[in-house]
């Protein structure tokens, strides 16, 4: 599964570890599949290629020939002709960062990245995380990193400029799907500790779970917290699982089996030859209070399985928006030399046996939401000013159209209304009344936005997810 990728978080996608013995045939039995069921004369011939092709390169080519260097790259051609994203090769380097960001924090700027159609794409930025507050958003693609073109690089060579030390700066150049101007994005790396659940019992003893991603503890997390919540007199459960980008099989089929009513199908997975494993709920009787999951384009992966087994064989309603679309499992192995080979072996499909792959699961009720979620937080550096025009600007007046202030129109043209809009902000919060957005106020909105955005009152899939749950309770 695909739950923290080496990027921009400085983590790799997260693997289905325990279907490993499911999806992969003893190694006879993966020989006789590339060989050809026994005619091994074919995969001979090919390797004799592959053979003489060596040999020429290490005889006669002019320049040093390091063996490693061909191995590693013939190895990441293979996989990289492939075509799928969520299959890499990792050298021993690149496999060392992947092992040592399983860890309880790392640093990076706090988001999960995929290749996309050619593009380094966001899948979903962590939550309360450096990403977050500078305004990327899933889907945002990544052009350039500190005037780096990222273009003809596979990921691993991507995450590695995105990467970096805590304190330093990735200045982005983005594209945004419905945007015409790419946007100037700098985000200042930071240590991000891994905490993957929040709790809370709000009114009407309705419980929230927050699950941010799946990683080793979150499945004993969760189960903790709902015992709590049920101690505590819960009628009702929502459990969040937005901008999940995934994570480990065994975390989130423990906690599906807390939720899904006995002997019901989690989801399955499908190997190349059609053949189909079954995981089922342990759960003895089916809860006594209603849940609702909250959704949307940044839940992928391990996300989209618990919301399909709610869906499908709980009975339970998805608020929010499609997800993200990942129906793929990945096992890796790793080589004695320190490297690591990530493959695709097999599909997963929902209890009823859909494949949600580059579809996502829609939503019962589906919320859509307000502009100012699409708007970027000016940064630091970019000074803005009366009678500027630009999509900063745009951005800007979205947010302060959010915050309540009123800056009269929000087609980027920075005009008076818009400059008395940011001085009653400036005023608002202690700042230079100037009506231009400097460096003390562009963090101030960052601040100000995100909070915006993580307030229970204005978090209108939330307030839905209440109202629908309500309804349910009754």
């Amino acid at each position: 599964m695909r739950g923290r990728t080496v990027a921009l978080i400085v983590v790799f996608t997260v693997l289905f570890s325990s279907l490993t013995t499911a999806a992969v045939v003893g190694e006879n039995g993966l020989l006789s599949q590339v060989t050809g069921n026994g005619n091994s004369q074919g995969f001979e011939d090919d390797l004799d290629k592959l053979k003489e092709a060596y040999a020429m390169i290490k005889s006669r080519y002019i320049g040093e020939v390091k063996d490693q260097k061909l191995i590693d790259g013939a190895i990441r051609g293979m996989v990289e002709s492939l075509e799928d994203p969520y299959s890499a090769y990792m050298d021993q380097e690149t496999a060392k960062q992947f092992h040592s960001s399983l860890e309880s924090s790392f640093q990076g700027i706090g988001a999960e990245v995929t290749m996309k159609k050619g593009r380094v794409t966001i899948v979903s930025p962590f939550k309360e995380s450096p990403a977050e507050k500078a305004g990327l958003r899933p889907e945002d693609q990544i052009l350039k990193v500190n005037g780096k073109s990222l273009e003809g690089m596979d990921l691993n060579e991507a995450v590695s400029e995105i990467k970096g030390k805590k304190g330093t700066k990735a200045r982005l150049e983005v594209m945004r799907p419905g945007q015409d101007d790419i946007l100037k994005i700098t985000v200042v790396r930071d240590e991000i500790p891994i905490e993957t659940v929040h709790t809370k019992m709000m009114e009407d003893k309705i419980g929230k779970i927050e699950i941010s991603q799946f990683s080793e503890d979150t499945s004993s997390d969760f189960i903790e917290e709902l015992e709590k919540l049920e101690k505590k007199g819960m009628e009702g459960l929502v459990i969040d699982v937005r901008g999940n980008p995934g994570g480990l099989l065994p975390a989130v089929l423990e906690i599906s089996e807390q939720l899904v009513p006995h002997e019901k199908k989690i989801m399955m997975t499908e190997d190349k030859q059609g053949n189909r494993m079954e995981y089922k709920s342990k759960l003895e009787e089916k809860k006594d209070y209603p849940i609702v999951v909250l959704t949307d384009k940044g839940s992928a992966s391990a996300s989209e399985i618990l919301a399909a087994a709610l869906k499908e064989s709980g009975g339970y309603k998805i608020v929010g928006q499609t997800s993200f679309g990942k129906g793929t499992v990945q096992t890796a192995k790793d080589f004695d030399d320190g490297s690591n080979l990530k493959l695709t072996m097999a599909k997963w499909l929902t209890p009823k046996g859909n494949w949600i792959h580059e579809k996502g699961i829609k939503p019962d009720v589906k919320v859509k939401l307000p502009k100012y979620y699409t708007a970027t937080p000016p940064q630091p550096e970019d000074q803005l000013k009366r009678d500027t025009n630009s999509q900063q600007v745009k951005s800007l007046q979205l947010i302060l159209e959010g915050l309540g202030y009123r800056p009269g129109r929000t087609d980027g043209y920075f005009d008076k209304k818009t400059e008395t809009a940011v001085k009653a902000f400036q005023k608002t919060n202690d700042l230079s009344v100037t009506g231009t957005v400097d460096k003390k106020t562009a963090l101030k909105l960052q601040d100000e936005f995100v909070s915006l955005l993580r307030e229970p009152e204005s978090d209108l899939q939330l307030q839905v997810a209440l109202k629908t749950l309500k309804k349910e309770m009754k």
